[in-house]
């Protein structure tokens, strides 16, 4: 039975040994991957390139758009992408305080004929729009979207940014990515060569070009600047609630570190009287002096 029992102690050591030996090895290799930096290149897909980071500034954790670059890339998004491209995710009224005033943005809605009805006979009518529509598309269904763009259909932008693996940065990339088809790279009729695109053939022509927009503020309306614009436009619509969910983490945070600092208190006080307290033992039955 001792020799049994010394036997098991001595397979059971060697056992944790070889454990803590695999362990040893396995060190290196755990610390590489906990260490390891992401490198700041990629590696580029099968069959596109992928986009950068811009570093844009809303990127921040307090950090909130750019409103002034929202209100350019809106005004690119309805002199330029609006003729093919819709945001009917976004209503004229989720843009007052935003880009424009309530009196500018009344003005801009009523400039677009909405379809609505039907009327008191049942027939279809337009009227100037209001704040409470959505901005309307450029076509009324997928079908005439398709024949208007041999076959191809535009989607919608609402949600653009976060459908895409890249965001804001895929679509900056895409918007001025254009370029000649390498050599070997045979292009359909109809289709451009974009790298940033899957495949490398979009059916959208270049949108862009140097003074195509002219802004309101004075801004050069270059073709990287209506890029980054009109994507920060399309950051907002696709995530509006950006700034108000950043300012409410903050305000979250304080007020737990409010209630943590106000419970240490509190409990400071509470139990300082058991900490503070000296505690002394008499024998009853030691012999009086």
């Amino acid at each position: 039975l001792k020799a049994t029992l010394q036997l098991g102690t001595t397979g059971s050591i060697a056992n944790m040994f070889s454990r803590l030996s695999i362990s040893k090895a396995a060190l290196p290799i755990a610390a590489a991957g906990i260490f390891s930096v992401r490198p700041a290149t990629q590696c580029s897909g099968e069959d596109h390139i992928p986009a950068k980071d811009y570093g844009w500034s809303h990127h921040g954790p307090l950090a909130s758009y750019d409103y002034a670059s929202i209100r350019r890339g809106f005004q690119v998004y309805r002199q330029v992408c609006a003729s093919c491209h819709s945001v009917d995710k976004v209503a004229f009224r989720s843009l007052v305080g935003v880009t424009h005033t309530e009196e500018q943005m009344k003005k801009i809605a009523e400039s677009y004929d909405i379809a609505d009805g039907p009327n008191d006979i049942g027939e279809m009518f337009e009227r100037p729009g209001k704040l409470s529509d959505p901005l309307p598309g450029p076509y009324a269904n997928e079908e005439q979207a398709r024949a208007a763009n041999n076959g191809a259909y535009p989607p919608d932008l609402s949600l653009m940014v976060k459908s895409r693996h890249d965001g804001i940065d895929y679509l900056v990339a895409l918007l001025t990515g254009y370029m000649e088809a390498p050599a070997g790279k045979t292009m359909l009729s109809g289709l451009y060569y974009n790298p940033y695109f899957p495949g490398g053939a979009i059916a959208m022509p270049k949108p862009l070009m140097d003074g195509q927009v002219e802004y309101e503020d004075g801004t050069p309306g270059t073709e990287t600047q209506m890029a980054k614009d009109v994507a920060v436009f399309l950051a907002w619509a696709a995530e509006p609630e950006h700034d108000d969910r950043k300012r409410g983490g903050l305000q979250f945070l304080l007020a737990v570190a409010f209630a943590l600092a106000i419970t240490g208190f509190y409990k400071r006080f509470r139990w300082s009287i058991y900490k503070t307290r000296k505690i002394s033992y008499t024998n009853k039955y030691a012999p009086k002096k």
